[in-house]
């Protein structure tokens, strides 16, 4: 494990300035892990008290405030009865017994009045909390926070943390995220932090203490592939490591191989953070992010879709929420796994079928079983799919995924208003005297839609681009005819050669 503290300075810093402040970030980054430990340092210091507890168990209260405060100071009372502290920093017990809808504040200044230090308090998982909940809570702690400086006891810092941002809060609540009134209970937080992945120096960090304590060592090859796999996203960073080191139980040195492979398992078996965020996936927040990014074309500019960006980003689905990429290139392969799962139910095809004698893949023979494929379930299927605009997108990969992913890899390249998808089939194979080859196949995707022009010129010049990239002589470009004035589907699929603007002669699929 990382020492937490130094990914996260700046709240060391809010809370030695008193100061109330949220701490978000999508799930499994560490932000528990992070409270503990800043709650444990700041205990053994010996001038302050300072506490984690979640607010998960209050969940279950929805819009009963009353129960809401009940079960967070159940949850308060055992986090204080594990710390382990003496008596006299534990909060009173009883509680105060006040008016509902003010016995949170009330315990909290009670615990205050009665403890020798500082209290410093971890909310976790304020995101359980709804409605009527939520806004009870939150302006009971701004009532205490505001009357402190009046000498009322109450805790010196705070920190709400969950998923989510202010903003989204203000959101759950039933309020308008954008006007922040006098009233507001949130008008009392100093800052957002967001914790951050991991860096790649952290990865060789964090893998470099399992070579110490176990002689077994991971190669640069294979810290760097899982940095390009995930962008430092800390689950995904350990769960590739046990997948390797304990599930596949790979003894011996550890290349970019084992963690290719480790990447496929972890993808085929579905785990269950990868299910969480799948999950997420029909929210229609999370929609109106994501087909966009699928389909390669320009998102909203509206203050709606601004926030639709903002609550996906804090999810962790997407890098940034002004350059619209997913957050990393697993997360990237699972979202069109899953949305392409009908159209996989459909191809009939086996794999087998298209290995070439001398162990190559017969890319020519899969796209001429593509045509026959579209031209039989292509409008059913586009008809179904739920993220309309990206259709064609997820029916293709789909298909290539069924027959490719038995014996090699889909690399995928997509980010909204590219107007295109890039794909690289990998296709290891032995040569002639017994080397192991990697066959290296690029594709362009691109579709025509209503009112726009022949996207071919375009495409052409993006594939060019792409073959530089990989060093490749040739490729294909599909063109997905979405107009009204379209070929009937019985006459779509037809092949023709191009020349890109530098002279490569490529193959040209218009579906």
């Amino acid at each position: 494990m990382l020492p937490p503290a130094p990914r996260l300075p700046e709240a060391r810093t809010l809370i030695e300035m008193d100061r109330y402040f949220v701490l978000h970030a999508p799930r499994q980054t560490g932000k528990t892990t992070i409270l503990d430990t800043l709650a444990s340092d700041l205990t053994a210091e010996g001038d302050t008290a300072a506490l984690s507890l979640s607010c998960e168990r209050a969940k279950a209260a929805g819009d009963d405030y009353a129960a809401a405060e009940s079960l967070l100071l159940d949850s308060l009372r055992e986090a204080a009865d594990l710390s382990g502290w003496p008596e006299k920093l534990l909060p009173p017990d009883p509680w105060p017994q006040v008016t509902p809808g003010s016995r949170f504040g009330a315990a909290l200044s009670a615990w205050c009045r009665r403890c020798p230090r500082r209290v410093v308090l971890f909310l976790d998982e304020i995101d359980a909390l709804q409605g009527d909940s939520l806004v009870s809570i939150l302006s009971q702690l701004r009532d205490g926070h505001n009357k402190r400086s009046k000498g009322y006891p109450f805790p010196t810092s705070l920190v709400l943390c969950g998923l989510r941002d202010l903003r989204d809060y203000k959101v759950a609540s039933g309020g308008d995220p954008s006007r922040f009134n006098a009233a507001s209970p949130f008008n009392i937080i100093a800052d957002s932090l967001r914790l951050g992945d991991f860096t790649a120096d952290q990865i060789a960090e964090l893998y470099d203490q399992h070579t110490r304590a176990t002689g077994q060592e991971f190669t640069k090859d294979a810290v760097d592939r899982v940095f390009e796999l995930t962008w430092g996203q800390p689950w995904l960073v350990n769960a590739l490591a046990h997948e390797i080191t304990v599930k596949m139980g790979v003894t011996g040195t550890i290349g970019d191989k084992q963690v290719e492979d480790a990447k496929e398992r972890l993808i085929r078996a579905r785990a269950t953070h990868l299910d969480s965020l799948v999950a997420r996936l029909h929210d229609p927040r999370v929609k109106q992010v994501i087909e966009p990014i699928l389909a390669g074309t320009w998102p909203g500019t509206d203050i709606a879709f601004d926030h639709a960006a903002s609550y996906t980003h804090d999810l962790g689905l997407i890098r940034g929420t002004k350059d619209l990429q997913i957050a990393n290139p697993i997360y990237r392969e699972v979202l069109l796994r899953v949305l392409g799962d009908r159209t996989e139910r459909f191809v009939r095809a086996s794999p087998h079928n298209f290995v070439l004698s001398d162990g190559r893949f017969d890319l020519p023979r899969l796209l001429r079983e593509f045509v026959v494929f579209w031209r039989e379930h292509g409008e059913v299927l586009i008809q179904q799919e739920g993220y309309h605009e990206a259709a064609c997108q997820i029916i293709l990969m789909a298909f290539l995924h069924r027959l490719v992913n038995g014996g090699g890899y889909l690399d995928r390249e997509y980010a909204a208003g590219t107007k295109r998808l890039d794909v690289l089939v990998r296709w290891p194979y032995d040569g002639p005297d017994g080397e192991r080859l990697m066959q290296r196949e690029a594709m362009e995707l691109k579709v025509w839609r209503p009112g726009a022009d022949d996207p071919e010129p375009e495409g052409l010049a993006q594939l060019d681009r792409y073959l530089d990239r990989l060093t490749l002589t040739t490729g294909v470009l599909v063109v997905f005819d979405r107009r009204p004035e379209a070929p009937p589907w019985k006459e779509r699929g037809s092949f023709a050669r191009a020349t890109t603007p530098s002279g490569r002669e490529v193959t040209v699929l218009r579906a």
